[in-house]
């Protein structure tokens, strides 16, 4: 293909990417983690370099009025030749109806193994988690809506999700195929105290926009199980993949009753999230690439208290190795 080709091909992407009305990924980032990332490098004629940088900048649109914006520093160093720590420091910053929220994002942590490596497929495990930035409860700074000061914010509006997760997982890859599936648990609760009656009129104009935030009251997340399957079409500088996604949170999000001050399950909250995934990767060289994916949620569970449904995501990054 001929580099005018390729930047037609690459400009074609885009315009997909920013237009699209899809939805993405829902989990908790541990999807993008280790062995259970997507697009994966995977070359048996070229040693690979073990050591990356990747800064990418992520955009999605809530089911309500929120954005969300991340920049995401994701460092991978290797550890002899089978073996990869990873580091994922975000910075997220929300736009909405309620207040604008900014600060650093939950940290991801985790080590990869190569367990086989062989000629015509690789397997790997990955094990970490992420540590939260915060408890979940940033507060309205009553700029937008001077009554609703001091009052916490909904999850969707949240930079962190206030909770240490563990998180492990596993992949087979070929030159065509991924094949990757990982759990993520909760090991704490939140902080998060978002009350219907401190946002109700005369505080935001609208009760029935209010009531479509979810509550999330110290809330505990389900555990989520992850399948992740994806086809790759290889070439000497760039690369396509379509995938889908797909979470199921096995067990129910409780919150606290405030009136009794006991945890219950939250109906709705378990179920399949399954989201279709393409995206387009160049490499300038072996050491520089650029990388767009965007995907498109075909179901979600009914209820979600944590807020990271989307409708839509675009995500662009630059990846270093050396």
């Amino acid at each position: 293909m001929t580099k005018g080709k390729i930047l037609i091909t690459g400009t074609l992407l885009l315009c997909l990417v920013f237009n699209s009305m899809g939805q993405g990924c829902s989990d908790a980032g541990f999807c993008t983690m280790g062995a259970m990332k997507p697009d994966q490098t995977y070359n048996k004629k070229v040693k690979l370099k073990l050591r990356s940088i990747e800064v990418s900048y992520y955009r999605g649109e809530t089911t309500l009025t929120p954005v969300v914006y991340v920049a995401n520093l994701d460092a991978t160093v290797g550890i002899g030749e089978n073996m990869a720590f990873q580091f994922k420091l975000p910075y997220q910053w929300v736009t909405g109806n309620f207040d604008n929220t900014a600060g650093m994002g939950d940290i991801s942590l985790s080590l990869t193994r190569k367990f086989i490596d062989g000629e015509k497929f690789d397997i790997s495990g990955t094990v970490g988690g992420k540590i939260p930035s915060n408890k979940a409860d940033l507060e309205s700074s009553g700029e937008k809506h001077p009554l609703s000061e001091g009052a916490c914010l909904p999850m969707y509006y949240q930079v962190s999700l206030g909770s240490y997760d563990l998180v492990a997982g596993a992949s087979a890859i070929s030159s065509k195929w991924l094949f990757a599936t990982g759990i993520q648990m909760a090991l704490t609760a939140n902080n998060n105290t978002f009350s219907w009656n401190d946002w109700l009129p005369p505080v935001y104009p609208s009760e029935s926009y209010v009531k479509k935030y979810a509550l999330a009251t110290k809330l505990k997340r389900g555990t989520d199980i992850m399948f992740r399957v994806e086809r790759n079409f290889r070439f000497t500088r760039y690369s396509f993949n379509v995938g889908l996604l797909s979470i199921c949170r096995i067990t129910h999000d409780q919150i606290i009753d405030k009136t009794t001050n006991e945890y219950y399950k939250v109906d709705g909250t378990t179920g399949w999230a399954i989201t279709a995934l393409a995206g387009f990767n160049y490499n300038f060289n072996i050491n520089n690439g650029v990388k767009l994916s965007y995907g498109y949620k075909l179901t979600d569970r009914e209820v979600n208290p944590d807020g990271l449904t989307r409708h839509q995501v675009m995500t662009l990054g630059y990846l270093f190795r050396f």
